[in-house]
């Protein structure tokens, strides 16, 4: 006759075996952990330390601040159990949290509630700012249903950062990778279909740098190609672009009449352009199909801009010369900024104070970028950033004077209203070197390479009549 307890003895042999694997999975989870940790450098590990925190304290904090929501309807599951008629205790709902951490702090996922929402969140930042032991928390709409709330233990605008150029080319050609914001978050801007981009700042702060960037992640593409205007040195060698000249078709050092050959040629290869964009790529605007190595995308550093567009005063014969220069190469930059757009050019003009002796303001205005960094005046914040500066103070560029600030740069962001700051990072001479010259050979005049793809219809291009 068969054993009764025979199926549970069997049951029961296999517990230690459960047991075993069990513990052998939160043991090695520890283990991991742990190595994690102890490999992690020491801002990691304070972080690391903080999402336990928020973890572990969410439940109790929550509905301290308000964010919980109070279920009155009961489960059928409660209503079954129900059997003594008492009245069932309505349910507190906590948002789920689902946090993660990185060197400066830490960031969260939290579920929407019934009455319990962005607005709501928003509400609770300061508090949760003081609960996180955070100096900032910025909360956002990550999805439907869902917010992401970032939290910074340390000011990362604070921590110099180093960008390291991989030689790869961009993933997408016209987007600029510029740093981290003051919630250690990546930004970038969109430049398709941006004409002109304006960069003001004190001298020492960042402007270059922030080319420098540019140039170094944009390089290795042969759909993009360099022209410089450099009003702070006289020959190429001298100034901080001499590494990247031999990545530029073209560049011209303070000279006015050299740069106003160059913004001539430039001018004449827009009207080029203008005139053979539908016959050569089929479509009105370069932006329909993005640039190509036969149709690059040209960048036009004007580095010192008030150097080729200040009004010279007096009445000799040599500084009537650099007037009328002057006053030409304001015509002819206004050119390529206003009708260069559709057909692939992109002017960035750095000054140290945007005002309109430095940059006209016919140029100027119509540049739908801006940054700044450090100002030492209203006046000069103003004229880089616009007036709308006036109402976020936390974000004028007349705050970053302090040494700790340098990289540091004020812009309106295209995807966010109002003003952010951003921690640009410095990219190391020697790693520049190396990608201008890794990228050499790629150099190339699109003027000539316009010339190759029309060939001998090159000639039947009437630049006369052409005003796009």
């Amino acid at each position: 006759m068969k054993d009764p307890n025979a199926p549970a003895e069997g049951i029961f042999s296999h517990v230690p075996i459960v047991v075993t694997l069990v513990l052998a999975v939160l043991v090695g989870w520890a283990v991991c952990w742990v190595v994690r940790y102890v490999r992690a450098d020491a801002m990691t590990r304070q972080s690391i330390r903080q999402a336990i925190r928020v973890r572990w304290g969410w439940k109790r904090l929550a509905p301290m601040l308000k964010l919980s929501a109070t279920d009155k309807t009961p489960t059928a599951l409660a209503s079954l159990a129900n059997t003594n008629g008492k009245p069932i205790r309505p349910r507190v709902l906590i948002p789920a949290l689902r946090v993660k951490h990185d060197a400066y702090g830490v960031i969260a996922r939290a579920q929407c509630l019934p009455g319990v929402g962005l607005q709501q969140f928003q509400k609770a930042g300061p508090h949760l700012a003081d609960a996180w032991r955070c100096t900032r928390v910025a909360i956002t709409q990550d999805s439907p249903g869902q917010v992401l709330i970032r939290g910074v233990r340390l000011d990362p605008l604070k921590f110099p950062t180093e960008h390291h150029p991989t030689g790869e080319p961009p993933e997408e050609t016209a987007r600029w990778d510029l740093g981290l914001d003051e919630y250690a978050q990546a930004v970038s801007v969109n430049l398709t279909q941006v004409p002109g981009v304006t960069v003001a700042g004190l001298p020492g702060f960042g402007k270059t740098s922030l080319i420098n960037r540019l140039l170094s992640d944009w390089a290795p593409s042969p759909a993009v190609q360099f022209a410089c205007a450099d009003g702070k040195v006289s020959a190429a060698y001298e100034g901080d672009y001499a590494d990247w000249v031999q990545r530029m078709f073209a560049f011209v050092g303070d000279d006015l009449e050299e740069a106003n050959k160059l913004f001539r040629h430039l001018v004449e290869l827009r009207r080029a352009r203008s005139a053979s964009v539908r016959h050569v790529l089929g479509v009105k605007s370069m932006w329909d199909i993005g640039p190509s190595e036969s149709w690059p995308l040209v960048v036009l550093i004007v580095d010192e801009a008030h150097t080729y567009f200040r009004d010279h005063k007096g009445s000799d014969q040599q500084t009537k010369k650099l007037a009328a220069l002057a006053a030409e190469n304001a015509r002819l930059v206004e050119d390529l900024v206003k009708k260069g757009r559709s057909v692939g050019l992109l002017v960035i003009l750095t000054t140290q104070k945007s005002t309109g002796d430095a940059i006209p303001t016919f140029i100027r205005d119509v540049c739908p970028v801006g940054l700044s960094f450090a100002q030492k005046t209203a006046e000069a914040a103003v004229a880089a950033l616009g007036d709308e500066i006036r109402e976020w103070p936390d974000a004028n560029p007349i705050n970053l004077q302090d040494p700790t600030y340098v990289g540091v740069a004020s812009m309106n962001h295209q995807s966010q209203p109002g003003f952010t700051r951003i921690r640009t990072p410095y990219v190391p001479d020697a790693e520049a070197a190396r990608i201008a010259e890794e990228t050499a050979d790629l150099t190339a005049d699109p003027y000539a390479l316009l010339e190759a793809v029309l060939g001998p219809r090159m000639a039947d291009v009437d630049l006369t009549k052409i005003d796009a």
